[in-house]
């Protein structure tokens, strides 16, 4: 899934120390082979996750930007789904109807409104469409939207972490604000990322507080299948299967959309949650804060997008307000 892609909580309860699987007490045989397997996983997340942002751009090229994405998700998902009933056997997927429902509305939260306004917003005709770096740096406020969630349900969040949803807020007015030059973020187009990251967060905070499935394979799989199926439904109404000619569809944009669909949806998720895991959390929620950078870069290097100095600032900002949520959150996860 794209970014912030995973369907597990933003910080998770607690992981395991470097080289220590979950629940263990001592040392364990192998702890340097493991240690290289975090970082391999990390990188990873690092690397796949921050690509995904240049990937979609280039899938909505020639391709149709939700009916693009409720494909990537409903091949994904049922790939997800074939390889837990090999593993599992039949009741490898079984829920009952609250953890289906549960699921089904954390999907279409996190991929039909979360990644499905990263995806329009990367499709909009170019005066109004935000860049993909552009989109990650937006997207990169989803923990600090996370925790204003929290502090509205009773959770009182230290003053640290307060300053660094401040600074965040303050780096995302940095990146619209007009200028009088063509520095800023296009209105329209960060509009609609903001509105995406609105509902991923929503969507990230629920999905801890209601009865989903205890597998978070399983309930992917839900999640994946119920985005599928609400990004379909907004494309047809939006007139994106009018007119759609498949043999005119770029070799570029299906390759962009198989590595999406594979590494994006698949080997990235699976790693992030052998993480979660295997590592400590502080060290897997860097993701939250690498991913734009790695996203910002690779539109620079690849498909030439301009990084004017606002962006730059803006980002830089939004990136320091996250690693502060981060890091004075983490005591806290560890604690719970």
């Amino acid at each position: 899934m794209s970014s912030p892609p995973g369907t597990a909580p933003i910080l998770p309860a607690r992981a395991a120390p470097v080289g220590q699987p979950a629940g263990s007490t001592g040392s364990v045989a192998g702890a340097p082979n493991r240690a290289a397997l975090i970082w391999v996983a990390l990188a990873i997340v690092y690397v796949v996750w921050g690509s995904t942002y240049l990937g979609i751009r280039i899938t909505v090229e020639t391709l149709p930007s939700l009916l693009s994405a409720a494909a990537r998700f409903a091949v994904a998902a049922a790939l997800l789904a074939l390889v837990l009933r090999l593993r599992r056997g039949p009741g490898g997927l079984r829920v009952n109807r609250r953890q289906l429902g549960s699921a089904a509305l954390v999907g279409v939260l996190l991929l039909a409104g979360g990644n499905g306004g990263v995806v329009l917003a990367e499709s909009l005709p170019p005066s109004i469409a935000v860049s993909s770096g552009v989109a990650a740096l937006f997207v990169a406020i989803v923990p600090l939207l996370v925790v204003l969630l929290r502090a509205g349900t009773g959770d009182r969040p230290r003053l640290p972490t307060l300053l660094g949803v401040s600074v965040g807020f303050v780096g995302l007015v940095l990146l619209v604000l007009p200028t009088g030059g063509d520095g800023a973020a296009p209105i329209v187009g960060a509009l609609i990322v903001v509105g995406g990251s609105v509902s991923w967060s929503v969507g990230s905070f629920l999905s801890g507080r209601l009865s989903m499935p205890a597998d978070p394979f399983v309930a992917t799989v839900y999640e994946m299948l119920a985005g599928s199926a609400a990004l379909a439904v907004l494309g047809v109404a939006r007139g994106e299967s009018r007119g759609l000619d498949l043999a005119g569809v770029s070799t570029r944009s299906w390759l962009a959309l198989g590595y999406l669909t594979v590494a994006g949806s698949l080997v990235a998720f699976t790693a992030y949650v052998w993480l979660l895991h295997h590592a400590p959390i502080s060290l897997v929620a860097t993701y939250a804060y690498v991913n734009p950078v790695v996203a910002v870069t690779l539109g620079a290097l690849l498909l030439a997008e301009p990084v004017s100095g606002q962006v730059l600032l803006g980002g830089a900002v939004i990136v320091v307000g996250v690693a502060l949520v981060v890091s004075t959150e983490r005591p806290r996860a560890a604690r719970s």
